[in-house]
């Protein structure tokens, strides 16, 4: 089975929130998954990730989706902070 690490829709209309999750890729974004690992909040852009998890996710071969990993990567460098009204 492949897994996926990826995010998973949630929320009301035009009011989204993720679930960081671990899913098979050929289900459903927003179906069954096997593992949560976080949450991301994009209108905030609050990342609460178990590092852990992922990390295990990641050595067992489990790939992220493009934006996860840019989500992590920006997150890991401190970057994620809300963008100042101009």
């Amino acid at each position: 089975m492949a897994v996926a690490l990826r995010m998973s829709r949630q929320g009301k209309k035009k009011s989204p929130f993720y679930r960081i999750v671990a899913a098979d890729k050929r289900k459903a974004r927003d179906g069954k998954f096997i593992e949560l690992l976080g949450t991301y909040h994009p209108a905030t852009k609050v990342l609460k990730l178990d590092n852990d998890k992922y990390q295990k996710w990641l050595k067992v071969g489990a790939q992220p989706s493009g934006t996860l990993k840019a989500i992590v990567h920006r997150s890991a460098r401190g970057t994620a902070q809300p963008k100042q009204a101009a």
